[in-house]
């Protein structure tokens, strides 16, 4: 009787742990897109936010791959938008679909994210990140989580200002002794806010050790380099997106 007791005992357990199996499985893995709270150029009086294309292209690919996507700002709620152009068919698309425009309208604080509930983290551009993501300390530490649980830390354009602070649990910066692409000091000198911006990003991403790479301006240009995956312009958005979800095929 005893061993009859034990046999539906483990029989039950393995039900159980199958049964949790198949539930982890149904469910869809999840990326967290960061999004800048800043809508100012400086003391220019022009406004920005986070760059709509450099939203949408990357989400477009992710989710058709089947990944679900979150979003987290600064200070939570809805942040501000650039380059709001309704003429991409995409940025169209992402901007017109319910479920995302509510999510994004409504962008979590850092204080409402689990860093072990997502396998990638990206960080999008639009100039207002080069204000509020370098010193944003929770989600530096959301994202080193993430990363240090073997996952992906992306961003593109403007975005890796909100990788210059990551530090791992060595001490060590996160693009330290890594390639890492970005917005070029030729492309913001371009746009003619060389002397707007508080930084340039090819200079302070080269100062925290990361292999600065670039393509001409404007041209598409996407590193890879342990897990670290950045573009360097919004035409770069879309081949971002791509080596995410090719990446996340690895882990």
């Amino acid at each position: 009787m005893q061993k009859i007791k034990l046999g539906l005992l483990m029989l039950l357990v393995s039900i159980a742990a199958f049964s949790q199996s198949q539930k982890k499985k149904s469910m869809k893995q999840k990326i967290l897109f960061v999004v800048t709270s800043h809508a100012e150029k400086g003391t220019t009086g022009e406004k920005t936010g986070y760059y709509l294309s450099e939203v949408a292209h990357p989400w477009k690919v992710l989710t058709e791959a089947g990944y679900e996507v979150d979003f987290v700002s600064p200070k939570g709620g809805t942040p501000p938008v650039d380059g709001f152009d309704l003429k991409d068919p995409i940025n169209k698309e992402f901007w017109e679909n319910k479920q995302y425009h509510n999510k994004i309208s409504n962008s979590l604080k850092p204080s409402q994210v689990q860093a072990k509930d997502y396998v990638a983290i990206y960080f999008a551009g639009g100039h207002g990140a080069m204000w509020d993501l370098p010193d944003n300390t929770e989600i530096a530490l959301i994202a080193a989580k993430i990363y240090e649980n073997n996952g992906i830390v992306a961003a593109v354009c403007h975005g890796p200002a909100g990788l210059v602070n990551i530090k791992l649990s060595n001490g060590k910066y996160l693009v330290d002794g890594k390639k890492v692409s970005g917005f070029s000091n030729e492309e913001e000198e371009q746009v003619g806010l060389t002397h707007v911006v508080p930084f340039l990003l090819e200079d302070k991403l080269k100062a925290v050790g990361g292999t600065y790479e670039k393509s001409a301006p404007w041209q598409t240009q996407v590193t890879n380099d342990k897990r670290l995956i950045t573009g360097q312009n919004p035409q770069s958005a879309t081949e971002v997106g791509l080596e995410i979800k090719e990446e996340l095929k690895k882990i």
